[in-house]
């Protein structure tokens, strides 16, 4: 891999393992990024094209100027936003990728959906509805259901709607934000299987169990990693994510899918191939012993990876606080939270002052803590004790 050139499409806010991972294999770094995020990248990678925009035409356009620039060896896309433009690049220079139609249907739940009942995979009864209006009658017979938008993360723009007066509401403020994603919604816990996956092959996958503030915006406040269930479970599970990979046409690369189990079975909620957030890879290395980012970059390099994995060797978790609405009148607890022995990292992103919006995504919870310990009852522990002592307190009213 020495000298090796590696296409990074994107790095935001916690893209940067990638950019040491790749330094500590050797291997230069082109990062395409927009501006002024392109700035701070200036001596942490070799080369940085700068992108106009956050629209998948304009990061092709940015990832095209930088392979114009040097032929990369391997492009990996960081987020949701530069799949498609990663893809492209790919299938062009014929690297190791998800595949063209693995980035599409990532790019597009409706379309997900419609593969996915192709494929005869289990998932919640679904309508693609150009207006949400026009799904009136269809959502009368299914109710409750789910909304959400075709191209999203981060629970951005996702409720559930209880009842047809309820529904009417929801088409009152969202008639007009054009085509949406109507379904069935499924009751159940929910999940998340991390995979890497070599030429369709699952070189190692991972069980997630999730928490989130529950309807109707679902935002996700807790993930415990490498989470224990039974073998029939755990099979259903990893026969669940083969049949997603074979559906994606998926090739090589970093799979997140998103699901619960209901009484029927596993039903898909949504899968995506590239970094999931949340801090999972953090998780997921202290959790396996592996650097995930490292190995994101091996496959897109068609690298030799290790063994993988036996076992993991402690259980990891996150815990993403969402603060009552309203103005922060003080922050406790954050110093003791840091001090905990099974507390990796913690930060709050709320101050004094700052007003707090309603948590509809994950955009309004106001940080995060990170925790490993060596055994799940540790970690459960130490989850209960870092929920008690942080406190984000808000009152009422403007600041």
């Amino acid at each position: 891999m020495e000298g090796q050139r590696l296409l990074l499409v994107g790095v935001g806010m916690t893209g940067r393992p990638y950019l040491e991972a790749a330094r500590r294999l050797g291997v230069r770094v082109h990062a395409v990024e927009t501006e002024p995020r392109a700035a701070d990248l200036a001596g942490v990678a070799d080369d940085v094209t700068v992108c106009r925009g956050g629209s998948d035409e304009l990061w092709y356009e940015a990832a095209g100027a930088a392979v114009r620039h040097a032929r990369p060896d391997g492009v990996v896309a960081f987020s949701e936003p530069h799949v498609l433009a990663a893809a492209l690049v790919q299938d062009e220079l014929g690297l190791p990728g998800p595949s063209l139609r693995a980035a599409v249907l990532s790019r597009n739940k409706a379309l997900q959906r419609g593969r996915f009942a192709a494929a005869s995979i289990g998932q919640p009864d679904f309508m693609v509805a150009d207006r949400l209006g026009d799904g009136r009658a269809w959502a009368a017979e299914r109710l409750p259901v789910v909304v959400k938008p075709l191209s999203s993360a981060g629970s951005a723009g996702v409720e559930l709607v209880m009842d047809q007066g309820a529904f009417e509401e929801v088409v009152a403020r969202r008639d007009d934000e054009g085509r949406l994603l109507v379904e069935r919604a499924a009751a159940g816990p929910e999940y998340s299987w991390e995979a890497l996956v070599r030429d369709g092959e699952v070189w190692f996958a991972n069980l997630t169990a999730k928490e989130t503030t529950g309807p109707p915006y679902f935002v996700e406040v807790a993930h415990r990693v490498a989470t224990e269930v039974d073998v029939p479970t755990r099979a259903t599970v990893d026969r669940l994510g083969a049949e997603v990979l074979a559906a994606l046409g998926m090739r090589t690369g970093i799979v997140h899918l998103e699901f619960r189990l209901t009484a029927r079975g596993p039903s898909v909620m949504e899968v995506a191939v590239r970094t999931p957030g949340d801090h999972l890879m953090d998780l997921l290395g202290d959790a396996y012993g592996i650097d995930w980012y490292e190995m994101v970059v091996r496959l897109a390099l068609g690298a030799d990876l290790p063994g993988p994995p036996a076992a993991p060797l402690r259980r990891t978790a996150s815990y993403l606080p969402a603060a009552r609405p309203g103005t922060v009148t003080e922050i406790r607890g954050l110093d003791e939270v840091l001090a905990h022995p099974h507390v990796v990292a913690a930060r709050v992103t709320a101050a004094p002052g700052d007003a707090v919006a309603p948590a509809r995504s994950s955009v309004e919870r106001v940080g995060h803590v990170l925790l490993s310990a060596p055994d799940p009852g540790s970690l459960e522990v130490a989850l209960d004790d870092v929920r008690s002592t942080l406190r984000v307190a808000t009152r009422l009213g403007a600041p």
